[in-house]
């Protein structure tokens, strides 16, 4: 009898391990860890915060369909060139493949989408990267979408906006990739040669031949915070020059110190500070700040 009631009054010494069963019934994706604060939280209320970390202020990144709804005025986008998807004009191994993985995993058929919708009111072009597709690199398909985006702007003579998240140029495509930067700046080029306004809205990442070409093109040249934008990694630039770089070397708040950007602008602002520019570069617009 007294073996039996010390034995039941024993502390266990380890933690019981979770069994299978226990640990299927905690929904995934119910909890999100910040990357920066190292804080968890829900990931509804992440969400309702679009995607800002209401602890530290870090934004986390957006896909396309979020972005153009937090943007965009309810129920006004219209998506255009959306069956256009990538071939393999190299023969690249395995590259049809993982296109197709990538379309089911995101809904999406490239790396960005296009297409027309208001912002507070105005209507625009847009054009949204969407760095949950092959890391939204650009291949051909994706400098087209965003050259006919522009002549569209153009055409409707309506503002054009972009929001970049790009880890460069996609290599599956070599120079057909490349010669992207090259198609959408000339577009840019005649846009801007006709009075079309444009503005860059730069999200994290953006790199590569996406940095280096439209992204940097803007009329107004806007980051989010703490969005990494540059063209060569840090450690090839360090390794080049033979220098240590800043801590904070690349960042958008770096940017802006350094005029390359116009403002770095929180996302819960986003939507109605473009709103202010639009509606200044709108003929009869009331000029306010």
């Amino acid at each position: 009898m007294l073996k039996e009631i010390f034995t039941k009054s024993k502390k266990k010494k380890y933690a019981t391990i979770p069994s299978e069963t226990a640990k299927q019934d905690v929904p995934e994706g119910i909890m999100t860890k910040c990357p920066k604060c190292k804080k968890i939280m829900y990931t509804k209320e992440l969400v309702k915060n679009l995607k800002v970390c209401t602890h530290c202020g870090h934004h986390h990144q957006m896909n396309s369909q979020e972005r153009i709804e937090s943007f965009l005025d309810e129920g006004s986008f219209q998506e255009s060139n959306k069956d256009m998807v990538s071939n393999n004009p190299l023969g690249f191994p395995d590259y049809i493949e993982k296109l197709e993985k990538d379309r089911q995993k995101t809904n999406i058929n490239e790396a960005v989408i296009t297409g027309t919708g208001t912002v507070n009111g105005i209507k625009t072009v847009v054009a949204v990267m969407d760095a949950t597709f092959r890391m939204g690199s650009m291949g051909s398909v994706v400098g087209e979408k965003i050259t006919r985006a522009i002549e569209q702007a153009d055409e409707l003579s309506l503002p054009f906006i972009i929001f970049t998240a790009s880890g460069g140029a996609r290599m599956q495509e070599g120079v057909l990739s490349l010669m992207q930067m090259a198609k959408t700046s000339v577009a840019l080029k005649k846009f801007s040669d006709n009075g079309g306004l444009m503005i860059s809205i730069m999200t994290h990442p953006t790199t590569g031949g996406v940095s280096a070409s439209f992204a940097s093109l803007g009329d107004y040249n806007i980051a989010e915070p703490g969005a990494l934008i540059g063209f060569a990694g840090r450690r090839i630039i360090e390794q080049t020059i033979r220098e240590e770089l800043p801590e904070d070397f690349q960042t958008a708040e770096f940017l802006l110190k350094h005029g390359q950007l116009d403002a770095v602008i929180p996302r819960a602002d986003l939507k109605d500070q473009i709103g202010v520019i639009l509606d200044i570069h709108t003929p009869g617009g009331d000029l306010k700040w």
